[in-house]
């Protein structure tokens, strides 16, 4: 068995310890204040990619309503809910957050919609891909320091927000790679085909606990389904019902909130109970033991993750694909469609930095710049750009 490295205090000898981290690509002088992923968490906070989850979209258009969920307030919850877990689990709470809060640095404009448009226009050209997309800020995009491109962050960053929802290569995986992803595998190694750490496994649960709450919580609140609706949907009926009984002459607002409260709590609690018998059977006593597992050691029971899928099921057919919501992502699919299709064939119109990317690059390059630039937009600047270039034949630059 692997000697169990000398622990930080507070922190399992399984967690991701500072003092062991494999450091950064472009060598660095420490901070004086900080450890290095409380710098990594830094540099993600002060990014510009971080700023536009303001505006971009989580289920609704931004400008639909101030009080639902955009990625910004999306991003800050699953940050919360990773700092607690990993708090529970004498985790590294720096990394999690970090990895946290960097998980849809990637995601273009309009959710899941403006994603699928922009995979379908990329497709001849190596695809895209929302976590690679991720990948490519951090380590490119981002061009605010002196000494190199992007945030020079901590390799188990790095690692944690490229396979946070596990290996992307060997056992029984046939899709391939991302191109970005490929392409920066042969700067640095990212082991591709273990697990990440325990740490962004517990920002990928974090991120299914808290999209799946603030969804039901949104929808309710949009009026596209109902409390009625939930009845027979396992666990968040019997939560609800709970709460009408203890409070009957609750008001509803408190009511939803109260319920919610109790739905996170409850899947909270299980991956905690779960993580901890998994992580004791393992016998786990170091990070790379949690990587070489061959198994994720943070997850929901099975009870729990039948019971989540079927809220996501729930989710899918009632508010994802509801007549509101599919009225709003037809009009943004479209958008990132015609913004695509007018910036490859004239990128003399794209902003003078995003041009210069292009000097002497050929069809597929072109094609990666256009996608770059778009998934960078917030739904309103995307909204801006349509108007000023693909309503009719105006055409101003």
């Amino acid at each position: 068995m692997t000697e169990a490295p000398k622990s930080t205090p507070g922190l399992a000898p399984y967690a991701c310890h500072e003092e062991a981290s494999r450091g950064r690509l472009h060598d660095e002088a420490e901070s004086a204040t900080r450890r290095c992923f409380q710098r990594d968490r830094d540099r993600i906070i002060h990014s510009a990619a971080f700023r536009r989850l303001e505006y971009k979209t989580q289920v609704f258009v931004n400008h639909e309503g101030d009080n639902y969920r955009t990625r910004l307030t999306h991003t800050l919850e699953v940050s919360q809910i990773t700092r607690s877990l990993c708090r529970s689990l004498e985790l590294n709470e720096d990394l999690g957050e970090a990895l946290a809060l960097a998980h849809d640095l990637g995601h273009p404009p309009f959710g899941h919609t403006g994603e699928e448009a922009l995979q379908e226009m990329m497709e001849p050209f190596g695809g895209f891909d929302h976590n690679a997309q991720s990948l490519s800020i951090i380590t490119k995009l981002e061009q605010r320091y002196a000494n190199f491109d992007g945030l020079n962050l901590t390799w188990e960053t790095l690692e944690g927000i490229v396979k946070h929802n596990g290996p992307l290569v060997g056992g029984e995986k046939d899709k391939p790679l991302p191109r970005v992803i490929a392409g920066y595998a042969q700067e640095q190694d990212l082991e591709l085909d273990t697990f990440a750490s325990a740490e962004a496994q517990v920002a990928a649960l974090s991120d299914d606990i808290a999209y799946n709450n603030h969804d039901i919580d949104d929808g309710l609140r949009a009026g596209l389904f109902t409390v009625r609706d939930l009845a027979d949907v396992p666990l968040a009926g019997s939560v609800f019902e709970s709460v009408d009984k203890d409070y009957p002459d609750l008001d509803d607002s408190r009511k939803i909130h109260e319920a919610v409260r109790r739905l996170i709590g409850a899947m909270v609690e299980d991956v905690l109970a779960e993580s901890r018998r998994r992580i004791g059977d393992a016998k786990v006593v170091t990070a790379e033991a949690v990587r070489a597992l061959g198994r994720p050691v943070v997850g929901f029971s099975e009870a729990m993750e039948s019971q989540e899928k079927a809220v996501k099921k729930f989710l899918f057919g009632n508010m994802y694909r509801h007549e509101k919501v599919n009225v709003m992502t037809d009009k943004a699919r479209n958008t990132v469609r015609d913004l695509f299709g007018f910036f490859r064939k004239q990128p003399e119109y794209l902003p003078s930095d995003w041009r210069r990317k292009l000097e002497g690059a050929g069809l597929e390059p072109t094609a990666q710049v256009v996608a770059d630039y778009i998934a960078g937009m917030t739904d309103r600047f995307a909204i801006e750009e349509h108007r000023r270039h693909c309503d009719g034949d105006a055409r101003t630059p």
